[in-house]
């Protein structure tokens, strides 16, 4: 980003109450998180419902996991894979179930697994060899590997992590902000993505006390923003710039004035909602019209000033992962 665009991005921050001190970001996302919570009745018994899935990290290998029947289920061919870090987990654990069974009685420790649905690499549902933290634990002791007993000492970890965050948010975004530094983002991107999350936490507040349902109505009036924002690309056309799954976030390959955008289409939707007392869903998304075009009208001013477009095609998947700079923008192209 040069001099100018930087001059510039600074200006909108600071118009638009962008550039709210980081302190400030996760103290706001976890008072507003902990106001949603208390309204909802949700407390530490009940933090997490039946059947949500989840997807944790060990090693830099994806663990999925179910909640069922008031505790978390692993996926046990991804927990043997992970400590094994083998190449072809299913082979793996079949081995080592036949040698328990040779070995040790598997018969009995199979009595502790169960099968229930987790996505596959394709987004499908298939049924799943699953156990709890005590099955998993046992097993562990018959594996021969030097991330056993670093894999225990995780395990422990996530199982309260939940349980953790619903008792004080701010432990959620904390998490998430050392998530991003392990993937290499700068500091300024962290910023402004931590804020974006502060910002988008307002106005889904704001939407679910005026009425909006969650989901599919969310969903309309998010992509109604962004196309107003920027010109008629949706969120959809958006990723697909940036050559990302629909399963992908979004704003986690935004560069940092694409997320400065966003946040201010949506913080001018939220203000917008407010002033007019919107309700439902028919006014709010002539709130969300009014909210993206103030955006999308500062997007263009700054186009014109820079002669670079805001939208960008660059993520942060494989080879195109930019540990040093992620801001680097699609120059605008010659007519």
């Amino acid at each position: 980003m040069n001099g100018q665009q930087d001059d510039e991005k600074k200006k909108f921050e600071k118009a638009f109450g962008l550039d709210m001190p980081f302190g400030e970001a996760v103290s706001t996302f976890g008072k507003v998180t902990k106001e949603e919570l208390d309204e909802a009745g949700v407390n530490s018994a009940n933090a997490v419902p039946e059947g949500e899935i989840e997807k944790v990290e060990f090693k830099h290998r994806e663990v999925r996991r179910v909640f069922h029947d008031g505790e978390w289920w692993f996926s046990v061919v991804d927990v043997v894979g992970a400590i094994s870090e083998s190449d072809r987990p299913s082979k793996y654990w079949s081995d080592l179930k036949r040698q328990l069974a040779e070995k040790e009685g598997f018969s009995e420790l199979s009595d502790f697994i169960g099968q229930l649905p987790l996505p596959g690499t394709d987004g499908k549902m298939y049924p799943t060899e699953v156990c709890t933290t005590q099955t998993l634990l046992r097993i562990i002791q018959s594996m021969s590997s030097k991330n056993a007993e670093p894999w225990k000492r995780w395990l422990a970890r996530v199982g309260y992590e939940r349980i953790q965050e619903i008792q004080n948010p701010e432990i959620a975004i904390k998490r998430a902000i050392l998530t991003y530094q392990i993937q290499g983002r700068t500091d300024d991107w962290i910023e402004n993505r931590i804020r974006s999350m502060v910002v988008r936490k307002g106005l889904t507040s704001e939407w679910k006390k005026r009425g909006i349902e969650e989901g599919k109505e969310y969903a309309v009036l998010t992509n109604v923003i962004s196309a107003a924002t920027y010109g008629g690309v949706g969120v959809e056309d958006h990723k697909k710039l940036k050559g990302i799954k629909s399963h992908h976030s979004l704003r986690d390959h935004m560069t940092d004035l694409e997320l400065i955008f966003t946040m201010l289409g949506e913080k001018s939707t939220t203000e917008i909602a407010k002033a007019r007392d919107a309700k439902g869903f028919a006014e709010n998304l002539k709130a969300a019209k009014s909210g993206g075009l103030i955006a999308g009208n500062a997007r263009v001013n700054l186009e014109k000033q820079t002669e670079q477009r805001v939208l960008s095609r660059s993520n942060f998947l494989g080879s195109n992962k930019r540990e040093d700079d992620p801001i680097k923008l699609t120059a605008k192209k010659a007519k």
